[in-house]
């Protein structure tokens, strides 16, 4: 099999190729970049393999006018870039040792070593500077049918990096075919192995959850999680039922992980997912707002656009409120408000604590009111 795309046909990238080949070096693409293009899905990210050692890529790419970026020596990887693009240039490895969460590497010579360490077998594809396929450990028929599969023994795999447990059910939501059913063994193994997750950083995390949330339907993944245990040691409490509904009332808008987030819920969201202020804020909003009784223009003037629709997606998925013909108009319309009475219009009557009351007042009487009562009417 045959892959092409401009990333392969980059100038830069092919002359990279061509000064560690005619170094006597192998240089292979590998992993994500060529799974992607056997996919037919966009490439970002270009990743290459080869024999040659770190220093000696490093002198090579710097010789031939590449910026070279040590980003990770340690484990046999630099970054070389042009203005044009960039490339992840990693040594041929096999694990010595693994903890669960680090491993520390031997460099190796063999295309067969240096895949037999990769999570699943859809990432353990390489293909020449043309762009034909070399497939060491039989993965092209898994990428090809969308299985998602660990190389090898799933235990084996996962005890390598527990962090496995979480790209499993992030690559069965972002490249999995749901007709087939989610990797029995695979889970199994994710089950067999829950308790771990603790040793992972909240970081590491909330990195996961981000892309598995923001795939265009996490809802078989997320509910294997449960059904695995994963879930409940990530977010006790989260409950998946509502995510299904979210996706189908979503139709037409762009996935937005924080939305997936806020209807499954789950205790300390914050902390065990490492979230950031806005993110923590966003979140929270939404899911303040999904029991009150504020209209959509309401939710608009108060939350903005993007939290507004969320709280209303979230509503219809949780609390079985249908979504209204013209809710986003609502919303849009709630957002272009501006409340008819301001703090100006108060004074010199009241000042200080006791303006802010009043206004928080007449703010609450305007919203009840989907945004219709005037100037007049809020002052009389």
């Amino acid at each position: 099999m045959k892959i092409a795309g401009d990333w392969i046909a980059n100038a830069d990238t092919q002359r990279l190729l061509q000064v560690m080949d005619g170094a006597g070096h192998r240089a292979l693409f590998v992993g994500g970049c060529v799974r992607n293009a056997v996919l037919g899905i966009a490439v970002n990210d270009i990743d290459i393999a080869t024999t040659a050692l770190p220093k000696t890529v490093t002198n090579l790419a710097k010789n031939a006018g590449f910026r070279v970026i040590p980003t990770g020596i340690a484990h046999g990887t630099v970054t070389v870039t042009t203005e044009s693009i960039s490339h992840e240039v990693t040594t041929f490895r096999r694990d010595i040792e693994t903890d669960g969460r680090h491993a520390t590497v031997a460099f190796s010579t063999s295309i067969h070593q240096d895949a037999a360490r990769r999570d699943f077998t859809m990432n353990a594809l390489y293909a020449d500077a043309a762009g034909y396929v070399i497939d060491p450990l039989g993965g092209l028929p898994d990428v090809l049918s969308r299985r998602v599969r660990f190389v090898g023994d799933a235990s084996t795999r996962i005890r390598e990096d527990y962090l496995r447990i979480l790209r499993f059910f992030r690559f069965y939501a972002v490249y999995g075919e749901p007709n087939l059913g989610i990797d029995a063994e695979g889970l199994a193994a994710c089950a067999a192995n829950a308790d771990r997750i603790s040793g992972l950083s909240p970081s590491r995390i909330g990195g996961e959850m981000r892309k598995l949330l923001a795939a265009a339907d996490p809802t078989l993944s997320v509910s294997s999680m449960a059904q695995a245990g994963v879930l409940a040691r990530i977010l006790p409490g989260a409950d998946p039922a509502g995510l299904g509904p979210l996706v189908h009332f979503e139709a037409g808008l762009p996935p937005r992980w924080q939305r997936r987030l806020a209807v499954i819920g789950g205790q300390n969201i914050v902390e065990n997912l490492c979230l950031t202020r806005g993110e923590t804020v966003s979140v929270g909003h939404v899911r303040d707002e999904i029991g009150s009784g504020l209209t959509a223009a309401a939710l608009g003037w108060r939350l903005g656009c993007v939290n507004a629709q969320d709280v209303i997606l979230c509503r219809a998925a949780l609390l079985q409120i249908p979504l209204l013909p013209d809710w986003q108009q609502q919303i849009d319309r709630g957002a272009r408000a501006i409340m008819p009475v301001m703090a100006a219009d108060l004074m010199p009557g009241l000042t200080g604590p006791a303006l802010g009351r009043k206004l928080r007042q007449i703010e609450q009487r305007w919203l009840e009111s989907d945004l219709t009562l005037s100037h007049a009417q809020l002052l009389a």
